[in-house]
């Protein structure tokens, strides 16, 4: 069986090239007219069923058009060259080929109609398996970062507490007048360390347990403005140029505006520090159908192919003293507003992160 449906997908294919080429098209139904034509003629017209070869395959290749065509040009053939047969004879003949070539075309065409929508159903069973793929690795996903975010919780918690003591019993040494050069240092690292390892919980509880997003409808432009104006207090002294590229009219947007700087900055100063120097990053807005897609574009060195999956799973980092919750912590953020994140390699070079919302409709 398995044979069978090969040959019969191997013949399928090959007669839909000849079917869409017309040059193949007319060479193969030529070629069959004029084998047909001469063994009709060198057997005076013993041979005039040859004539149902030509007729059958035009019908195939091209259809009604095809099929009576080659049919009425081999009636006027079976007339010319079949003098020994009888005009009641050569017209069943010619009847022959006519129903022959209705038949085939009728046939034919119905295939090509099955074929078609067996295509079509296909395609659209492909879109849908890509869409459920596409869910299932995001309720993967969601609880990969559940289980991650409630042990991440349990032991900032747990180490919050201890930190302070250090940091408190840290500042209460270095208010020591008898404190030496060497012991102030020491405590200075402790001190510096311990507000890093706190601004690290804290991005592990916003990470783990993010506020309910505040929804309100706003226009998007002041938004981004706000940010541009705080990312250019972020280039630390890079040359990075900064472009807004905005659509004429944006339709409102329902979101948490505190929140969606927060994430859009973030998104920004991460495209600063891939920028090299001269750089340009670009923030874009432009509405798409009932969504309104925001994009940071970068100018760096981007993202290897295999890791642009992993950039929102939580601690992956491809920066050297990042810790893997930026991107998580933003990601989550923009999904409790009912909206995604997304990360797509520029065809150049660079990324570029969208951030796509619903856009609130106006009555």
């Amino acid at each position: 069986m398995k044979i069978e449906a090969q040959n019969t997908a191997d013949v399928s294919a090959v007669t839909e090239k000849i079917a869409t080429n017309r040059t193949l098209r007319g060479l193969a139904i030529g070629s069959a007219l004029l084998v047909a034509g001469l063994i009709n003629g060198l057997t005076q017209g013993a041979w005039a069923v040859a004539y149902a070869i030509p007729v059958a395959l035009a019908a195939v290749l091209d259809g009604w058009r095809g099929g009576l065509l080659l049919s009425a040009i081999s009636a006027g053939a079976i007339f010319a060259f079949s003098p020994d047969q009888s005009i009641t004879t050569r017209c069943l003949e010619c009847l022959a080929l006519l129903l022959l070539a209705c038949l085939t075309a009728a046939a034919a065409g119905r295939e090509r109609r099955l074929l078609h929508h067996y295509r079509k159903v296909a395609d659209q069973l492909s879109g849908v398996y890509e869409k459920v793929q596409a869910n299932f690795e995001g309720m993967k996903r969601v609880e990969r970062l559940s289980a991650i975010g409630q042990l991440s919780a349990g032991l900032a918690h747990e180490i919050r507490n201890p930190l302070a003591s250090i940091s408190g019993a840290a500042a209460i040494l270095a208010r020591s007048p008898d404190l030496d050069q060497k012991n102030a240092r020491c405590l200075e690292i402790i001190t510096s360390e311990c507000e890093r390892l706190n601004g690290l919980l804290t991005n592990f509880l916003n990470f783990a347990r993010p506020r309910p997003p505040r929804l309100q409808t706003i226009q998007l432009e002041p938004v981004l403005d706000n940010v541009l104006e705080l990312a250019s207090h972020g280039v630390r002294g890079k040359a990075v140029r900064f472009e807004k590229q905005v659509t004429s009219v944006l339709p409102p947007v329902e979101c948490d505006p505190e929140q969606l700087e927060q994430v859009l900055l973030n998104l920004m100063i991460n495209a600063i520090e891939a920028s090299p120097e001269g750089g340009t990053v670009t923030l874009s807005a432009a509405a798409e159908e009932s969504r309104i897609a925001i994009g940071v574009v970068d100018s760096g060195h981007g993202v290897a192919p295999a890791h642009i999956d992993r950039l929102f799973d939580p601690f992956f980092t491809t920066k050297e003293h990042g810790t893997g919750l930026g991107l998580p912590v933003a990601h989550q953020i923009v999904r409790q507003m009912g909206g995604s994140l997304l990360a797509q390699a520029n065809a150049s070079q660079g990324m570029t992160f969208s951030v796509v919302l619903p856009s609130k409709v106006q009555n």
